[in-house]
């Protein structure tokens, strides 16, 4: 990362983005449409893995399929808008640039989607990749010969670890610090804000080499 413009990932839920009352609001409309109960407070606490691993917590299995298509489909319409970007997204985003660097988003949401909401909110990724999680993400993560990646949950620290790449975990969603370090990321940082400077400092150490 350090000899040459870094490429640098970044986790989407929680990470770049609060998506916690757009998801909210998603969950209600699929309540409301399908009669189920969804108890959506709770389903924002536990952001991170696929879709279909919250959703069998209020549907059998065999409509799975059916109420992820659904949720996908609604979810511009109510999640969108309310989401905001974290603290610091993108000013992290630019400093990946600043270094000449690409930044890429790996998310475990539905790709368009995902891209809906950086546009909405004027976060320019260099590539979005979606329907990726965890060990997977290690996937989009070498393909593009990302040198770290930035995220919130422990799943995304196997991913970063599974590409050979840097573990920079923010502890910004569903695991705390502690529980991040313990996962095996090599860096935690309290929010995005603090990213820049780590940035800086960790470009520095490698062109000192």
């Amino acid at each position: 990362m350090t000899s040459r413009a870094p490429t640098v990932g970044f986790d989407l839920d929680m990470t770049l983005i609060d998506s916690r009352p757009g998801i909210r609001a998603a969950y209600r409309a699929l309540s409301a449409r399908t009669g189920a109960y969804i108890d959506a407070d709770l389903a924002v606490t536990r952001l991170g893995p696929p879709l279909e691993e919250e959703l069998r917590h209020w549907f059998p299995e065999a409509e799975i399929q059916e109420m992820g298509d659904l949720y996908r489909e609604i979810y511009p319409t109510h999640a969108i808008e309310p989401t905001l970007a974290m603290p610091g997204a993108r000013e992290a985003v630019a400093a990946v640039r600043a270094h000449g660097g690409r930044a890429i988003v790996v998310t475990a949401k539905h790709e368009p989607n995902a891209k809906l909401h950086l546009s909405h909110l004027g976060i320019e990724a260099d590539a979005v990749i979606g329907w990726l999680w965890a060990e997977a993400k290690a996937e989009a993560l070498r393909e593009h010969d990302a040198a770290a990646y930035v995220g919130d949950h422990t799943g995304d620290v196997r991913g970063a670890r599974t590409a050979g790449a840097l573990s920079v975990a923010v502890a910004t969603g569903p695991c705390d610090a502690a529980e991040l370090r313990a996962a095996g990321a090599d860096v935690v940082l309290g929010d995005l804000t603090e990213f820049p400077a780590w940035l800086d400092a960790y470009v520095a150490q490698g062109a000192a080499r």
